[in-house]
């Protein structure tokens, strides 16, 4: 399956994210059969929710349309590599396959500064393909880190 078209709807929950105080980073799951059944965007500002991030949005969906938490045979799709918490999460779902956009630098858990998900001592490790439609991605970080800056300067 080529994954362009689930991380363009992994950039259109990123891009309305981008219209609020949100970090532009979304996410969708999609089964065996390539259907979405998840999506998210991070909602930690507009929920108030420390665990609002895009990944665990998609993942809480995608269990509600399943009716069970194992996520057996489903994909992750997101716009930037995972944090330590998603990057947990989707390991303890057992989602088959993770694709992510940009690379995180400064909290990537999977090859950046950690690799929560290929770390053998854990009883499930997901494929992993990254850099999808990756300089999309990235310049949607951009575009929201330039507004905050320009916004923290203007105050």
């Amino acid at each position: 399956m080529m994954w362009d078209d689930p991380m363009r709807l992994a950039l259109a929950e990123a891009q309305a994210a981008l219209a609020g105080d949100d970090v532009p980073v979304g996410a969708v799951v999609v089964d065996e059969t390539g259907a979405v059944i998840g999506t998210g965007r991070n909602t930690r500002e507009s929920h108030g929710d420390p665990t609002g991030h895009a990944e665990v949005v998609a993942l809480r969906a995608a269990a509600a349309a399943r009716g069970e938490w194992r996520l057996s045979g489903c994909t992750l799709v997101v716009t930037l590599e995972p944090c330590t918490m998603c990057a947990g999460a989707l390991v303890l779902a057992r989602v088959d396959r993770l694709v992510f956009g940009a690379y995180d630098d400064k909290l990537g858990a999977v090859g950046s500064l950690w690799d929560v998900v290929r770390d053998r001592r854990l009883n499930h490790r997901p494929e992993v393909l990254a850099g999808v439609l990756a300089d999309e991605s990235t310049a949607l970080l951009d575009q929201f880190f330039a507004r905050h800056r320009a916004d923290s300067r203007g105050s």
